[in-house]
């Protein structure tokens, strides 16, 4: 069994405010190490269910967070940027068997987390078909277009909700819940303990389940903080300028879509 690992900060426990996000900041260091350790927690949880292969992205702004040495030795590791467009799913392919997300967070707009955000914070919202959509919905597209399920995800409270939304078979674990710029989280240690659990408990069921389907055709709407950035990015092939700060953009190939945000996001 072959495993992908996707990690951002976001949904770390304990996280709250953006300084702690930040490498080079004087808050990150603690939150950056509890990161690694529920990373190596989703590891060694593979592990146990009998991965003999897994790979990890570090998917948060610098791709520089997670601490190598306190990896177990079966685990590989992407740090940085390589720029394509599968970008925090860098390196996933239809060899894996399954895919998990940890320290993911609410989408933009949600209300949910006083970090939440998708792609980047210039940006308002992205929808797709309609929808208001988070990293995890993006990712899970992408993973599907190598046939890969996300079979567990971890972070916020108000994630947590989005997912068992578009498949309740998803196996989920909030470590906290957001409330205006506050977070109420549960102790570093437990969620480190609850996350390894449940993603054996998850790998060892049936995860065929977990599938995301995806749409035959992709209508998106990308919205800007600033109108001059959604103008500029208006003049990308087969985008048009919906209003003074949103540009839409259409297309029957979610690869396409993701080049897409690659470039505009």
């Amino acid at each position: 069994m072959k495993i992908y690992i996707s990690a951002d900060i976001e949904g770390i426990t304990g996280v709250t405010s953006w300084s702690e996000t930040e490498k080079g900041h004087s808050d990150f260091e603690s939150f950056a190490q509890q990161m690694t350790k529920e990373v190596r927690a989703a590891a060694e949880g593979a592990f146990e269910a009998g991965a003999t292969e897994i790979y990890v992205k570090d998917a948060h702004d610098s791709a520089r967070n997670i601490d190598i040495n306190e990896l177990p030795e079966y685990v590989t590791l992407q740090s940085g940027w390589s720029g394509d467009p599968m970008c925090m799913v860098s390196g996933l392919d239809s060899s894996f068997d399954a895919a998990l997300f940890i320290g993911y967070h609410s989408r933009a707009g949600s209300g949910d987390s006083p970090l939440a955000h998708t792609m980047d914070t210039s940006l308002e919202y992205i929808k797709i078909n309609g929808v208001y959509v988070s990293e995890f919905l993006i990712n899970s597209y992408a993973a599907a277009l190598h046939g890969v399920p996300v079979v567990f995800v971890s972070g916020d409270k108000g994630l947590s909700n989005e997912v068992r939304d578009v498949n309740p078979k998803i196996a989920t674990f909030s470590v906290k819940e957001g409330i205006g710029k506050s977070v109420i989280s549960i102790h570093p240690r437990k969620a480190i303990k609850e996350i390894k659990s449940i993603v054996t408990s998850t790998l060892k069921s049936d995860y065929s389940l977990c599938k995301v389907e995806l749409p035959e055709t992709f209508d998106v709407e990308i919205a800007y903080q600033n109108h001059e950035i959604a103008y500029k990015n208006s003049f990308y092939p087969r985008v048009e300028l919906l209003s003074s700060k949103a540009i839409g953009y259409k297309s029957d190939d979610y690869y396409e879509v993701l080049r897409m945000f690659n470039f505009l996001t």
